[in-house]
C-alpha cells in the first residue's frame, strides 16, 4: 500500500516566487514558455560539438501555465490550489497532490523559490 505524504499547513501558506533569471512569455492560447540558459561544462561541449542550443524554450502544459501565471509573489500555494480548482473543477480531488509535486519540481529546477507564509 502506498504511503500518503503529509503536507504541513505552513507549507501551503508559503508563497512561491518566480526566478528572475528565467524569462518567460505566453502564446496566443495562454500557454507559458520559459527560457532556460544551458550553462556548465557539459552544456558547453554539447553546444560546441553537437550544435545544441544555448537557450532551451520550455513550453508548459495548460495546468503548468495556470500555475506559473498564478505565481505572482502574493498568492500562497493554498491560493494557487484554489485557483486551479476553479479552473479545472473536474480534477479537484487530485489538485493538492498535483500542485505540491509540481511546486517541488519547480523549486528543485530553480524556477521558483518559496518564502514564508503571508503576514
Amino acid at each position: 500500500m502506498a504511503k500518503k505524504k503529509k503536507i504541513r499547513l505552513n507549507y501551503l501558506e508559503s508563497i512561491p516566487v518566480r526566478s528572475t533569471e528565467r524569462p518567460w512569455r505566453t502564446d496566443e492560447d495562454g500557454i507559458v514558455e520559459i527560457d532556460m540558459e544551458n550553462k556548465g561544462f557539459y552544456n558547453f561541449l554539447a553546444q560546441k560539438f553537437f550544435r545544441k542550443p544555448r537557450i532551451s524554450h520550455i513550453s508548459l502544459d495548460k495546468y503548468g501555465s495556470v500555475v506559473w501565471q498564478s505565481i505572482d509573489g502574493t498568492n500562497s500555494i493554498n491560493d494557487i490550489i484554489k485557483i486551479m480548482e476553479r479552473e479545472f473543477p473536474n480534477e479537484k480531488e487530485r489538485m493538492l497532490d498535483r500542485i505540491v509535486t509540481y511546486m517541488a519540481t519547480l523549486q528543485r529546477s530553480g524556477f521558483v523559490t518559496v518564502k514564508g507564509a503571508k503576514k
